[in-house]
């Protein structure tokens, strides 16, 4: 396989959430020239590729995942110049712009939807999803991911149209060649740009069940799982195919479906090894380890996953992957909480050393991973958000749906679960020093900052040889320099083992043995390391052999 490595298999990401990157006008946010101005912190890290979260035209209902203009730029974030500008710039540093392609849904303000809702004999009618009502409601029962239907009533044409997100969110219908060929067009102006590739939102939802029959109502639930009755359409593939065809072969891009609701045998057929679809995908089987037992709450929850459960889930993406498609690794996003609060201890005395060892987890898998903005300084979840600094629609839709009207749960464990599972936690500002505002803006932030960032900031990262930051950048150094983290074979060790993570990436004449203790406890483990072993890389500076200290990770490397 090694001679046949893709440049984006041993490539590093690192997403920029661009309202919460750097802000250059001091208006509250973050925007292109702020970005511009942080590229060589990028570079310093030594990430190969910027995955921007959407910067087209949008009214900002889902943080620009709801577009009304595909070939232009936000205001907010600045002009098309900019954005040609920081193309430019990243390209003479070696770095990589991947753009976020939402294609799902449009916004309800862009000019197919202002058209195809003005009446049902539009050329555009059926660029949307549109239904009669049925018994007078909706057209069938499936729910909005963002709580309640997933269908709007238009007075005006008296039908309703399809949203899987908030109801400014109306679903394209590829169906319609049309459709299909528009997207097509509107990707081929970035490709021409030289962009050098896409994250593809929610891309497994753009095939809908032929029919849109009723959804799987969950005990307690009100609507159809969407997730199951929606995912991975009988035409997805076929879709993606074209997409091939039509863009993606024009240049060596790099391409990864967020696909929600994926299984390992979907997995292998959007991301291939004959590139005839996608590179990757982002499946998130391990983000719901955590979710809470009631269907009914989702994944509002704050119980720390199973370790076992983790590990049995890892392990079946890269041993059923392996020779037939390819992983992406993740802990968080901009739709996820932070990783060191989630997976590690955010404790002061451990929130270090937790970090650490969570990223050497991912970072010796197979796949390509992907930092999320902080990640490599430690950001935490920003516990000092209360109900009312929330900007998230998730979030204030589920206090609404939760506690406003079904009462389901008490506010205060409502927000004890938004608090640990939120996506906010993700969004506040980057800190980057300990100055007004994290170095974030001289303005009113668009978001409240985390109230530790005098502790926990770029600067100070950068300052100390032993921060997260320096950790990252020798994991991804080392990476780029092992094939064996590329190509190597996966196997796990003790999968029963409730507090320590341990396996093995076997080459041809070497291993390595990675260790990761998930508890804050000491703990004895002999995984009979060979004397000639050398230690690659570990959060703590010196080895006490089979004694492993709290939150503890290492690297072995030994010849076979």
């Amino acid at each position: 396989m090694t001679e046949n490595i893709k440049w984006w298999q041993k490539a590093v990401v690192y997403q920029v959430y661009p309202r919460s990157y750097q802000d250059s006008n001091n208006d509250g946010i973050g925007d292109l020239k702020g970005i511009e101005q942080r590229l060589d912190y990028i570079k310093k890290l030594g990430a190969d590729v910027i995955w921007l979260n959407p910067i087209y035209a949008s009214p900002d209902k889902d943080n620009g995942y709801d577009i009304s203009d595909y070939e232009d730029i936000n205001a907010k974030f600045g002009s098309m110049a900019d954005f040609d500008r920081l193309l430019e710039k990243a390209h003479d540093k070696g770095l990589k712009i991947l753009m976020d392609l939402v294609v799902n849904h449009t916004s309800d303000q862009h000019q197919w939807f202002i058209e195809s809702r003005s009446s049902k004999n539009n050329d555009k009618r059926d660029f949307y999803i549109w239904r009669d009502p049925v018994d007078d409601g909706e057209p069938n029962n499936w729910g909005s991911f963002f709580s309640g239907s997933a269908w709007k009533f238009d007075e005006k044409t008296g039908q309703y149209y399809l949203h899987l997100f908030v109801e400014e969110q109306p679903d394209l219908n590829w169906v319609n060649p049309e459709v299909r060929q528009s997207v097509f067009d509107m990707m081929n102006f970035w490709v021409d740009k030289g962009i050098d590739g896409f994250r593809m939102d929610v891309i497994s939802l753009i095939s809908k069940p032929d029919g849109l029959p009723d959804g799987e109502v969950p005990e307690g639930g009100e609507y159809g799982n969407s997730d199951k009755a929606v995912a991975n359409g009988p035409h997805v593939h076929d879709y993606l195919k074209e997409m091939r065809q039509k863009v993606l072969n024009r240049a060596d891009m790099m391409t990864v479906g967020e696909a929600s609701g994926v299984d390992i045998d979907n997995a292998i057929k959007y991301a291939n090894t004959d590139a005839s679809e996608l590179n990757m995908v982002f499946q998130f089987e391990h983000m719901g380890l955590d979710n809470n037992p009631n269907p009914a709450l989702g994944k509002w929850y704050d119980q720390k996953v199973s370790l076992i459960k983790l590990k049995e889930n890892m392990s079946k993406w890269q041993n059923d992957l392996a020779g037939k498609a390819w992983n992406s690794l993740y802990w968080d996003n901009h739709d996820q909480p932070r990783a060191v609060s989630r997976y590690g201890d955010d404790r002061p005395e451990y929130r270090v050393v937790s970090a650490k060892m969570v990223a050497t987890l991912l970072h010796f898998m197979q796949g390509t991973p992907y930092i999320y903005q902080g990640e490599e300084i430690g950001m935490t979840n920003a516990y000092n958000l209360q109900r009312e600094d929330f900007d998230d629609v998730e979030i204030k839709n589920a206090f609404k749906y939760l506690i406003d009207k079904d009462q389901l749960t008490d506010e205060a464990t409502m927000l004890k679960y938004v608090h640990a599972k939120g996506r906010d936690n993700a969004r506040t500002p980057m800190q980057w020093d300990d100055s007004q505002n994290a170095g974030f803006t001289t303005g009113s932030p668009w978001l409240k900052l985390n109230d530790n960032y005098g502790t926990i900031n770029a600067k100070k990262a950068l300052a100390d040889p032993n921060s997260i930051f320096y950790y990252y950048q020798k994991l991804i150094r080392l990476r780029h320099e092992l094939p064996i983290i590329t190509t190597g074979e996966y196997q796990l060790l003790d999968p029963d083992d409730d507090q320590v993570y341990t396996y093995r990436r076997l080459g041809n004449r070497e291993q390595l043995l990675v260790i990761n203790n998930f508890t804050d406890q000491v703990l004895i483990r002999d995984y009979h390391v060979p004397d000639n072993a050398e230690i690659l890389i570990s959060n703590y500076d010196d080895d006490t052999g089979t004694h492993l200290r709290p939150y503890e990770a290492k690297v072995y490397r030994f010849t076979k």
